[in-house]
């Protein structure tokens, strides 16, 4: 038996959740697609200088490179939309992705989110052109909707609360699919289910977090230690995403330590 099969079978003790639960063929699922044919395109320890595979958008960011990974940290203020921060992958990633990533939150908010973006590209209206670098200079200030108004993306929030939370359990995980063209904001891009009160991402404690696009599907396994939790979600409906940047959100007042950062794409048939 593989052994990534034998780690699935110890994380049975799967972490409670409501809103959304590991429905009976996500582990597996999630385990096979996870151990197919993968090559490694992007790989940063988090030791060297992030501005080797990182860009920028916001000016009040603190990110620091150490022996223990590469720390995050966006603006202090809350409530100012120009204390958000996102960082972005230099290169673009077509077809299915992998992301793997080991994430020590080191805030302690019970506001708020953090935002795995994944392949983003501009929606090519206007000055917004596909490659959304182009424009970066229009997100010196990376207020939420400069983003979901301008992009096309998979977005996946975790370690995240509402903005008005004042209950320190009351975190989630949600997924969505950003409609740039619709004049609706958020309205109708998020992707079904939520999972709620996960008891994940806890101050000081490292998960290891992988999420895979696989066509239209959008799957993230946390593991807890010897724990795994899945999540999975279906595009039923909504133009699909085929390629672009990967990047990571920090709304204001939030920071993280993140370790051996890699994405992973399908080999080309030789």
């Amino acid at each position: 038996m593989r052994k990534p099969l034998l780690k699935f079978l110890v994380a049975l003790t799967v972490l409670g959740v409501s809103g959304g639960s590991l429905a009976a063929g996500d582990g597996p699922a999630f385990e096979k697609l996870d151990t197919g044919a993968w090559e490694e395109v992007l790989h940063d320890s988090g030791t060297g200088d992030w501005r080797r595979n990182w860009t920028l958008d916001g000016l009040t960011a603190n990110i620091t490179n150490g022996a223990d990974g590469m720390h995050f940290a966006s603006g202090p203020e809350e409530g100012n939309h120009a204390d958000h921060a996102v960082l972005w992958t230099r290169e673009s990633f077509a077809g299915d992705v992998r992301i793997d990533f080991l994430y020590t939150r080191t805030d302690e908010a019970i506001r708020n989110v953090n935002i795995i973006y994944v392949q983003a590209t501009g929606s090519g209206e206007g000055e917004f052109a596909e490659d959304i670098m182009a424009w970066r200079h229009l997100r010196e200030e990376p207020w939420m909707k400069n983003y979901f108004r301008t992009m096309n993306l998979y977005h996946i929030s975790f370690a995240a609360f509402g903005t008005k939370n004042i209950d320190p359990e009351e975190d989630y995980i949600r997924a969505r699919r950003y409609m740039p063209t619709v004049d609706a904001g958020l309205g109708g891009t998020d992707l079904k289910p939520d999972y709620a009160r996960t008891g994940l991402f806890r101050t000081g404690v490292t998960y290891r977090v992988t999420v895979i696009k696989q066509g239209r599907e959008l799957r993230m396994r946390v593991m807890d230690g010897d724990r795994a939790f899945y999540c999975h979600w279906r595009n039923e409906s909504l133009p699909a995403i085929e390629a672009g940047r990967v990047g990571l959100r920090h709304m204001y007042a939030r920071s993280a330590r993140y370790q051996n950062f890699s994405v992973s794409v399908r080999p080309k048939v030789r």
